[in-house]
């Protein structure tokens, strides 16, 4: 590397350092948004964490950084591989953000943040007309960002893609969701025609905060979550926020006769963490920790959640202290039987909520919307009639309010363009849980609860290279192979045709 790169390289590292100070307090303050701020105080400290975001922002728009940065990715060749993929993230960074000013990026991230406000009020009142306007702003923001980007994909829903699972397009996505509903679809109807009855009473008794609580803690604990580099709470919407290095906060919500739903939450977010938590040190030294897709992420959080956590091995190490801390509640209750409960197919209205079976009908149908809007097939006053038809027409069944339909997910709030990467997600792991067999025996490190063993598996395989790929190389990087629904399918077919005994 000659000394020019070098003074390069050590320009860009240092204004990227003040950056992530900025935009790691404005994901605090956004942190507190979602878990403890007042209502009143919600406008202000969004405020707030939109000026501290432009402060990282306008860093990075300085004439001497973006200079520094694209003569980095002229010569990357001559870089080693953290940095060379910096300069390339950068670079893509720079075609998205170069005619993007300070003052529309600052508005931008104020229209995101009321958003936020908007729809927390909107979903208590169960009145998406509240929230109408200020969807209309996030969409009008959005558009207006990818209006402004260096070769925008003409395809404008394929840009809002692109955002959350690079190089993924709504082509990729209509043979993956193709095939889903065509091998789902029947397969449903045969579960729901099958004379097996699974036991479910016990799952509505109720349970004290406090007791979930514990048990929360217990399931981070399993699966290897790190207490002296994390911690958990609650929210109205479940989620995980990589503060900083050594800052890994997940949230839960407790319901009072809803008893495995803090419990899949927790477990589900606890996987986010331990990406935050396992990644490579260098990606943080070379400033590259949000070069994962959210597709990569959601394949580990569901990973963990599904897979391991609603596997009998899992079901057998757990249920002694579920016995313990749920006192009284499961008394009556066999291992057995648990684990048909957490694995029942019941369609319902509430994606969080939702069985490993019928889920990706919930994602499928906000994909389907959220297309349609980008198209100019619908309008955003239409959402809460298209919901309710969709839900309907893919899983029998219609909300009877906005807060159980159209207002249910936070996601909107900062645009289209997300809800694809969790289907996606469980496509990616049901490849690599494939490649992990060959080395692990997933059963019975579960039944005796090695994740030590699972969690050096996936730091090594899935963890190692998801800031230095792109997800389609990455996914070929792990298992040799290209994505394909395929695997997700054969095993979803598989365990459940045995669980209904079809």
């Amino acid at each position: 590397m000659n000394d020019q790169l070098k003074q390069n390289l050590k320009l860009v590292n240092e204004t990227l350092e003040k950056a992530e100070y900025y935009e790691q307090a404005a994901r605090t303050l956004n942190f507190d948004m979602e878990t403890i701020c007042p209502e009143k105080g919600m406008e202000r400290e969004g405020d707030v964490a939109a000026f501290l975001e432009n402060e990282a922002f306008q860093l990075q728009k300085d004439p001497a950084f973006t200079d520094a940065a694209e003569a980095l990715y002229a010569g990357r060749e001559e870089l080693e591989r953290y940095d060379r993929a910096l300069a390339e993230a950068l670079h893509r960074q720079y075609l998205k953000t170069k005619n993007r000013t300070p003052e529309v990026n600052h508005e931008m991230t104020r229209t995101y943040n009321r958003a936020f406000s908007v729809w927390s009020k909107a979903r208590e009142a169960s009145d998406f007309q509240q929230f109408l306007p200020a969807l209309t702003d996030v969409l009008k923001a959005q558009r207006l960002d990818i209006s402004l980007r260096e070769g925008a994909k003409e395809d404008l829903y394929d840009n809002m893609l692109d955002d959350y699972e690079r190089g993924l397009t709504a082509a990729d996505l209509d043979v993956c969701f193709g095939r889903v509903k065509e091998r789902l679809v029947p397969l449903l109807q045969k579960i729901m025609a099958s004379k097996k009855t699974i036991r479910t009473d016990f799952l509505s008794r109720p349970v004290t905060d406090e007791q979930q609580r514990i048990f929360a803690r217990y399931l981070l604990t399993v699966i290897g979550f790190d207490f002296t580099r994390g911690n958990f709470t609650t929210s109205e919407h479940p989620f995980t926020d990589g503060l900083g290095p050594d800052d890994a906060r997940v949230t839960t919500h407790y319901y009072p006769t809803q008893l495995i739903s803090s419990m899949y939450s927790i477990i589900h977010e606890g996987g986010h963490a331990l990406f935050e938590q396992l990644q490579p040190k260098e990606s943080h030294i070379h400033h590259l920790t949000g070069e994962k897709t959210m597709g990569m992420h959601e394949s580990v959080s569901r990973f963990y959640e599904n897979v391991l956590g609603r596997s009998r091995g899992f079901i057998h190490l757990i249920f002694p202290e579920m016995q313990r801390i749920f006192a009284g509640v499961l008394d009556d209750v066999t291992e057995e039987e648990l684990y048909e409960a957490v694995n029942v197919v019941s369609p319902g209205l509430i994606r969080t909520e939702a069985d490993e079976f019928t889920y990706a009908f919930h994602v499928i149908i906000r994909y389907e919307l959220e297309r349609e809007i980008a198209e100019g097939k619908a309008e955003l006053s239409d959402l809460p009639q298209l919901w309710a038809d969709r839900y309907e027409s893919y899983l029998g069944i219609r909300p009877a309010s906005d807060r159980e339909g159209v207002l249910q997910d936070v996601h909107w709030t900062f645009g289209f363009g997300y809800f694809p990467s969790y289907c996606i997600g469980n496509m990616y792991n049901s490849m690599y849980v494939k490649e992990m067999r060959k080395s692990i025996d997933l059963d019975r490190a579960l039944a005796e609860g090695d994740f030590a063993s699972i969690n050096t598996w996936m730091a090594e395989h899935v963890f190692a290279k998801a800031d230095l790929l792109s997800p389609k190389e990455w996914i070929r990087d792990i298992t040799g192979r290209a994505l394909t629904p395929d695997d997700f399918l054969d095993y979803l077919e598989e365990k459940y045709t045995a669980l209904y005994e079809l």
